[in-house]
């Protein structure tokens, strides 16, 4: 008797599940559906717009207005390199010119990667930069990734973070192998260390984060030394920000520019500028330059 009650309750659990099995198919089915739609709808929206795939910079004729605003959705990238990244230059004013990134150590050969997902948007060599491959992430912002030896990726083809792009090297205009790393908002070069942290934790300096046109602008910063980083996370913040602090300094025994400019966090470039003086003017002790911030 116990042996035809069970099998009678397997039979009704087989009979039920078999009703549900249809419906469990079709929801299985619409949400593949509904996933691919959606990736499709990301994808469209990051190349509608300004996608070449031949030139460096496809945003000329666009206007950025200030400040920008940029979202992360993660609170880490992934490293564009596995090994420690040492810095051997920054964004900034290097030997008379705008260095737009900054210069990380590599061999050549070490293996390369996506700081985000993305879309890859140029894979091309480059004069001055040599091989050279960009992605273009889901925030709008786009990573180059520049000196390469060798290319891992097509143009068009769909990265996730940490996805192999290609192997470090010294194409183009280096100075010994070196990953030369630029992160761009339409057209604009943002200073990398200002949006992320160069160490072992990876990680980003703020989620929400505004960027003013003092963290585009190479004049601003000197490619020797750390710039003094505090991330702006509210408009407010940001707008405040823009208006132009200046300040007086007196000259005293012992100055050069290179000592004023450390001591008051500004690049020897921006000083000239703003004094209307140049790199090998003399200065004297009690004269007066205007800093400004």
């Amino acid at each position: 008797m116990r042996f035809f009650l069970s099998l009678l309750f397997i039979l009704s659990t087989l009979s039920i599940q078999s009703q549900n099995l249809p419906n469990l198919i079709i929801i299985d089915s619409l949400e593949s559906v509904i996933s691919k739609i959606d990736t499709t709808q990301i994808q469209n929206n990051i190349t509608s717009k300004n996608w070449k795939t031949t030139v460096y910079n496809p945003y000329k004729d666009v206007d950025v207005a200030y400040p920008i605003k940029l979202k992360f959705e993660d609170s880490t990238y992934a490293s564009p390199m596995h090994k420690d990244k040492v810095i051997t230059s920054r964004f900034g004013w290097r030997r008379g010119r705008a260095h737009k990134g900054i210069d990380i150590d590599l061999i050549t050969g070490d293996s390369l990667f996506t700081m985000f997902d993305g879309i890859v948007r140029l894979v091309k060599y480059l004069p001055g930069h040599g091989k050279t491959v960009i992605v273009r992430h889901y925030n709008g912002l786009e990573t180059v990734y520049a000196h390469l030896s060798r290319y891992g990726v097509k143009v068009n083809d769909t990265v996730a973070k940490g996805a192999y792009l290609g192997k470090g090297g010294a194409t183009g205009n280096a100075r010994g192998s070196h990953l030369h790393l630029e992160v761009n908002y339409q057209g604009e070069s943002i200073h990398p260390e200002y949006l992320f942290s160069f160490n072992e934790d990876n990680k980003i300096n703020a989620q929400e984060i505004w960027i003013t046109s003092k963290w585009t602008r190479p004049i601003a910063h000197n490619s020797r030394r750390k710039s003094k980083i505090k991330p702006l996370t509210s408009e407010d913040e940001a707008l405040a920000s823009q208006i132009k602090k200046r300040s007086i300094y007196i000259v005293k025994p012992g100055d050069s520019l290179s000592r004023i400019s450390a001591r008051n966090n500004v690049s020897i470039a921006s000083l000239c500028k703003t004094n209307s003086i140049s790199r090998n003017s003399v200065i004297k002790i009690g004269q007066k330059l205007v800093i400004e911030n």
